[in-house]
């Protein structure tokens, strides 16, 4: 457990002076099922955040007999892969958020969080290890903030800004795939590309409809007993960070596609200079064949008559395809083929 401390009820936006209002009590954060702690928090109706990491089948059914979760929330936490949402049961919401991270291969992954916000308490339930909740619980610890609402903010803030790193690495690796390209296309950089756009496709698939879907849940926040939002211009931020990542996704897109693009055209001009290369080859030898060709069919006549002496040999059949060659690549070089 880690306590928090936290101003509530008071609009200001400097902590110190309403901290000087006398407006603040202790948030906790749990970061296990610790059933006695929750059920005095719940008894005596103070704020409190608690974040679960692969909570067992057991863990989850305590929940519903700790918090009297709905059961079809619960069947949702149980299994992970649902859409964002937001559905409303009395006095409590159940969401499903994401965000995002990078391995340590550099690839963006999403990674969705569902939460249960009320009035008295904010429980977040996530499959693997949150970098940016974790940030959270580490930078909240002993700061005094705002309100409770202020907090569940920092979760929403978290999550939403977790996009721009990976999106950021996205950017610097299309602009080196780019000169990659350029430099010398492979099988292995059109599959990069194609992955890329398959990560881009999925977060759009995520994030149009969370960008949708907290546009109206600040409102449904606001209608919750003892959450009075009087933090709408921070959850506004939110929004407005979710539609610039909306952007930038759409604006990846854009940039992937241009990159294949830019890989079909490349292959493509280095394939018609390979086609070049070998029709000037080509047709060097095509005069050359013709005479040898010549001196084939005529061979009789020309040994007796032609090229009786031994000097007319060289001057006239090795000099004849000599000349031809120097002729015709006199001929590619000033029409700028070669």
């Amino acid at each position: 457990m880690f306590p928090l401390m936290a101003v509530g009820k008071a609009k200001d936006e400097h902590p110190d002076r309403a901290a000087e209002c006398g407006f603040s009590f202790t948030v906790p954060c749990f970061s296990s099922l610790d059933e006695k702690a929750i059920k005095e928090h719940l008894a005596g109706d103070h704020f409190f955040w608690l974040d679960l990491t692969a909570p067992s089948e057991h863990e989850i059914e305590r929940l519903r007999e700790i918090f009297g979760f709905h059961p079809l929330a619960l069947e949702d936490t149980l299994h992970f892969g649902q859409r964002p949402k937001l559905d409303r049961y009395g006095d409590y919401i159940f969401m499903v958020f994401y965000g995002a991270r990078v391995d340590d291969a550099e690839d963006p992954h999403l990674q969705e969080v569902q939460m249960f916000v009320s009035g008295k308490y904010l429980v977040t339930v996530h499959q693997d290890p949150l970098p940016a909740l974790a940030e959270q619980l580490s930078r909240l610890e002993g700061q005094v903030l705002h309100s409770e609402q202020f907090l569940i903010y920092r979760v929403f803030d978290a999550l939403t800004d977790s996009f721009f790193p990976p999106l950021a690495r996205m950017d610097e690796q299309i602009d080196e795939l780019e000169d990659a390209i350029l430099a010398g296309p492979t099988d292995e950089q059109l599959q990069r590309l194609f992955a890329m756009k398959r990560t881009l496709v999925g977060m759009r698939k995520v994030v149009t409809p969370q960008r949708d879907l907290f546009a109206r849940s600040i409102d449904q926040l606001a209608e919750l007993p003892g959450l009075e939002l009087d933090e709408r211009d921070y959850f506004r931020d939110v929004y407005d960070h979710l539609i610039r990542i909306s952007d930038l996704i759409d604006s990846y897109r854009d940039l992937l596609s241009g990159s294949t693009d830019l890989y079909l055209s490349t292959v493509s001009n280095r394939q018609n200079e390979v086609m070049k290369q070998l029709a000037i080859v080509g047709t060097v030898f095509l005069p050359l064949s013709f005479i040898t060709g010549f001196f084939g069919m005529n061979f009789g006549w020309l040994v007796t008559s032609a090229i009786a002496p031994t000097w007319t040999f060289f001057v006239f059949g090795l000099g004849s395809l000599l000349a031809t060659c120097l002729v015709l690549i006199r001929f590619f070089k000033r029409r700028g083929w070669i």
